[in-house]
């Protein structure tokens, strides 16, 4: 059964650049209210409340992260079972946004991940991309700012559009588009896309019912 007060709790990185933290903030609102929850986004690192002080309380809580890949802070910071990525929902929101950046449906991207040492995330970036292949009608090709993969300057072609696997502005995000200035097209960050929002509730529910079932 699920306690009385039972809460969302969503976990960002984090990021020094406001705007940035402002994503995981109105995922968490919306996604709180489609639940019917009070619920409260918090992060990893560089912005607050953090999500170790948020469950020091002991409320029941149903967390939800809203990291896009397998990688140290969800294996080892959350000891979470997995990353909210990749997910079809979460292609549903790059098409968008490379619809509304201008790219024609079928056109080849690149998806531009912030990159892991963990081979983990390797695996979760190429189904991303193989569900943003799916989901746009066209060949998707993987790029990482750091870690392992190839560099967006190795791929990125003038006929490309560039899709930044990255939730929410900020650091990555400027790097993400600075290194693609020769993509016909770059989109916006995932953002508080409805499908993300979607994907949030689609998730609390699942631990939900986990729950009521154990």
């Amino acid at each position: 059964m699920t306690s009385p007060g039972t809460r969302l709790v969503t976990v960002a990185h984090g990021t020094r650049h406001a705007p940035g933290n402002e994503v995981a903030r109105e995922l968490t609102r919306l996604a709180g209210s489609r639940l019917a929850m009070p619920a409260v986004a918090s992060y990893v690192e560089l912005a607050e409340p953090s999500f170790a002080s948020v469950m020091e309380s002991g409320r029941p809580s149903v967390v939800v992260p809203l990291l896009l890949s397998t990688g140290h802070h969800i294996r080892h910071d959350l000891a979470a079972d997995r990353a909210l990525g990749p997910d079809p929902l979460l292609a549903t929101a790059q098409a968008g946004r490379l619809v509304s950046a201008g790219a024609t449906p079928g056109q080849p991207v690149v998806l531009v991940a912030a990159g892991s040492s963990d081979p983990l995330a390797t695996r979760d970036q190429a189904l991303a991309a193989a569900y943003l292949a799916e989901r746009w009608g066209g060949p998707v090709r993987v790029a990482t700012l750091s870690g392992l993969g190839r560099r967006p300057a190795d791929l990125v072609n003038p006929d490309d559009a560039v899709s930044p696997y990255l939730l929410a502005p900020g650091f990555f995000a400027d790097r993400c588009r600075a290194a693609s200035a020769r993509a016909g097209v770059v989109a916006d960050v995932i953002g508080a896309h409805p499908a993300v929002v979607d994907l949030v509730v689609e998730r609390a529910l699942a631990v939900l019912a986990d729950r009521r079932s154990a």
